[in-house]
C-alpha cells in the first residue's frame, strides 16, 4: 500500500497516460508480490491444467477420432492447443474471485480515495494474472512435451501461438475483472467465472472435431471466440486441426482470434471501468 501512495504525487504531475501506466505498474507490482506469498495460489492453478493434460491424453487419446485416425499421437497434438486454452480462459475465475476479495476487504475502497488513474487498479490486477498465466503456460508446455507433444513449425510460429494465448487469456480477465466488480463475495465470483466457461471451452472445437457436431451447434462452435484461437494456435503449432469448414474463423482463424481478443478487452474494460467508478459508492 506505502508503494502506491509513494508513487501518487509523481504520477499525478504527468500526463493521463503516463500517469496510467505508472500507476498499473505500481498495483502489477503488489499483486505479484502478494502472489508470491501464497505459493498455494500458483501451485493449484498448476495442478488442475496437468490434470486436464493427463487424464484427456491417457484416457480419451486412444478413442478420439480427428482426421480418420484414431491414433492416440494424433489425438495428443490436435488436444494440446485445446488444453493450453482452456488454461487461460479459466484464470478468468482467479481474476473475478481476487478482485471481489478486495472489495469485500475494502481495499479497493482505499485505492479509489487516491488520486489514482482511473482504471489502473483493474489494468494492474489483469497484468499481474497475465504474468501468473504465462507461468502456468510454460510449465504446462513443459508437461506437454513429457507426453509426447510436438510441434512442427518454426520457432517464431510457436512464439506467434504462445502470444495469441496471453492476448485471450488477458481479455478473458476482463471479464473476470466485471464479474469480481458485480457481486458481493469472493465464492460468488469464483462461480460466476466458472459457469459460463464450460459452455464456451466445451462447444468448441477444443476437444473434438466440431465438424462431428449436429449442424447447429458445430454452427456456434465455429464462430466461437475461444475455438478461433485453439485453432490459431494449431495452425501455428502445425498440429492436427478440425475439418474444413466454411465459417470464417475458421478459415481465418489467426485473424479471428486476434479480432475477438481485442474486441473483448475494449468492450469488456469499458464496462468493468465503469463499474469500478461506481462500485460501493
Amino acid at each position: 500500500m506505502s508503494a502506491v501512495t509513494d508513487a501518487v504525487p509523481v504520477a499525478a504531475a504527468t500526463n493521463p497516460v503516463n500517469q496510467l501506466v505508472r500507476d498499473s505498474l505500481v498495483v502489477a507490482k503488489r499483486n505479484l508480490i502478494r502472489m508470491s506469498r501464497i505459493p498455494e495460489m500458483i501451485i493449484f492453478g498448476l495442478i488442475q491444467p496437468i490434470m486436464f493434460v493427463v487424464l484427456f491424453v491417457y484416457v480419451f487419446g486412444g478413442s478420439m477420432n480427428i482426421g480418420g485416425s484414431t491414433d492416440s499421437s494424433t489425438y495428443r497434438e490436435f488436444l494440446m492447443a485445446g488444453i493450453f486454452a482452456q488454461t487461460v480462459t479459466f484464470a478468468t475465475a482467479g481474476a473475478g474471485a481476487g478482485i471481489a476479495d478486495d472489495m469485500h476487504k475494502g481495499l479497493i475502497d482505499r485505492f479509489r480515495s487516491l488520486p489514482m488513474a482511473r482504471g489502473a487498479v483493474l489494468t494492474g490486477r489483469t497484468l499481474a494474472d497475465l504474468v501468473q498465466t504465462a507461468l502456468t503456460l510454460l510449465v504446462l508446455a513443459v508437461v506437454a512435451l513429457l507426453v509426447g507433444w510436438r510441434t512442427h513449425t518454426s520457432l517464431g510460429e510457436v512464439l506467434g501461438a504462445f502470444g495469441l494465448l496471453l492476448l485471450a487469456g488477458y481479455a478473458f480477465t476482463w471479464i473476470g475483472a466485471l464479474i469480481g466488480l458485480s457481486v458481493r463475495t469472493p465464492e460468488a465470483a469464483t462461480s460466476g467465472g466458472l459457469i459460463w466457461l464450460f459452455p464456451v471451452t466445451f462447444v468448441s472445437n477444443a476437444f473434438v472435431d466440431s465438424s462431428r457436431m449436429t449442424p447447429w451447434l458445430q454452427h456456434v462452435a465455429d464462430w466461437n471466440p475461444f475455438s478461433a484461437t485453439v485453432q490459431a494456435c494449431r495452425v501455428l503449432f502445425g498440429n492436427p486441426g478440425v475439418s474444413p469448414s466454411d465459417a470464417w474463423p475458421m478459415q481465418h482463424p489467426v485473424w479471428a482470434s486476434v479480432i475477438y481478443s481485442v474486441l473483448i478487452v475494449l468492450i469488456f474494460r469499458t464496462l468493468a471501468v465503469r463499474k469500478y467508478r461506481s462500485a460501493a459508492v
